[in-house]
C-alpha cells in the first residue's frame, strides 16, 4: 500500500506524512518542490506531473491549491480512479457542504461518480485551525502587535489542532472499512476569540486582544497579506457566518477517526507559546 499527499509541505499534508513515516507505511509526499526523500514533484496545473506521482499509488489525500481549483481537482480524480486508485480522502472545511463552491464541488463529485469507479471516498470537513494563529495572519499581528483581527464578534467555534486532523487524515485512509461519507471535524470545546486571546495572553505572559473589525476589513488585511482577493472576501464572510453562529458546534469525528482525543485551545497554546515570541 503506498499513499500519496498533496499538499505535502502544508499544515496538514507535513504532519500526515510524519504520520505515515512514523508508522512504517509507504507515502509519496507531493509537492512542486520537494524537500523529502519521500517526495515527488506534483503540480496541479502541470499535468505531466501527475503520472509519475501516481504509479503504484494505492490511497490519495487530496488537498485543495489556492484559486478556483475545482475543475482541474475533478479531472485529477478521474485520473486517479482510471489509475485504479482504491481509496480518495478530500479535505475540504466545515462551512463547506456537498455541491458549494471549491472542494464542495469535488465532494459532490465524489459522492456521485465513486461508486461507478468501484472506488472508496471520504471527506473531511475541518473547523478553523488552531494554527491560524501562530503560522498565519494572526500570528503574524499577534507577535507584532499583541493583537489579532476578525469580525467574527462573540461567535464560537471549536478549533482544531493541524495535527488532529492528520490523525483523522490517517484513520480515514488505513481503516479497513471505507467511510464514503464526509466527517466534520473539530476541536473538543467551542470557545470565543475573546476567550482565545485571554488563554493565549494567560500562557505569554502580556495581554494579547481580539480587536474587532469588519468583514471588509478583514478582507483588506488579508490582501495585503498576498491572499487572493476572492479568498480575502471569503474569509470576511465566513466571520460573519462564525458570528451568527454558523460554526457552533463540537463533533465527535477526531476520536472516531483517530481514536485520539482532540488537542484543546489551551493545551496548544502552552505547547507552541514559542510561536509568539
Amino acid at each position: 500500500m503506498t499513499i500519496l499527499v498533496t499538499g505535502a509541505t502544508g499544515k496538514v499534508g507535513k504532519r500526515l506524512a510524519e504520520r505515515l513515516r512514523a508508522a512504517g507505511l509507504a507515502h509519496r509526499s507531493a509537492s512542486r518542490h520537494p524537500t523529502s526523500e519521500a517526495g515527488v514533484v506534483f503540480d496541479w496545473w502541470d499535468r505531466a506531473t501527475w503520472g509519475h506521482a501516481l504509479a503504484g499509488v494505492s490511497a490519495i489525500y487530496l488537498i485543495a491549491p489556492r484559486g478556483d481549483a475545482a475543475p482541474v481537482m475533478i479531472d485529477f480524480v478521474r485520473e486517479v480512479m482510471a489509475a485504479g486508485v482504491r481509496r480518495v480522502v478530500l479535505q475540504s472545511g466545515s462551512p463547506v457542504p456537498a455541491g458549494a463552491l471549491g472542494t464542495g464541488t469535488v465532494h459532490a463529485w465524489l459522492a456521485d461518480n465513486a461508486a461507478e469507479w468501484a472506488a472508496e471516498w471520504a471527506v473531511l470537513r475541518p473547523s478553523w485551525f488552531m494554527q491560524n494563529f501562530t503560522e498565519a495572519l494572526a500570528g503574524q499581528t499577534i507577535r507584532a502587535e499583541n493583537a489579532f483581527y476578525t469580525a467574527a464578534e462573540d461567535g464560537r467555534l471549536a478549533f482544531i489542532d493541524a495535527g488532529d486532523i492528520a490523525g483523522a487524515a490517517f484513520g480515514a485512509l488505513t481503516a479497513p472499512e471505507p467511510l464514503n461519507g464526509d466527517t466534520i471535524l473539530t476541536g473538543p470545546r467551542s470557545i470565543t476569540y475573546d476567550e482565545a486571546a485571554a488563554m493565549i495572553s494567560a500562557v505569554l505572559g502580556r495581554p494579547i486582544e481580539h480587536r474587532r473589525v469588519t468583514a471588509a476589513e478583514v478582507a483588506r488585511r488579508h490582501i495585503e497579506n498576498g491572499v487572493p482577493e476572492m479568498t480575502a472576501q471569503l474569509l470576511g464572510f465566513a466571520d460573519v457566518a462564525i458570528a451568527s453562529g454558523a460554526e457552533d458546534r463540537v463533533t465527535d469525528g477526531v476520536i472516531r477517526l483517530s481514536g485520539v482525543e482532540p488537542v484543546s485551545f489551551e493545551a496548544f497554546a502552552g505547547r507552541d507559546k514559542a510561536a509568539w515570541a
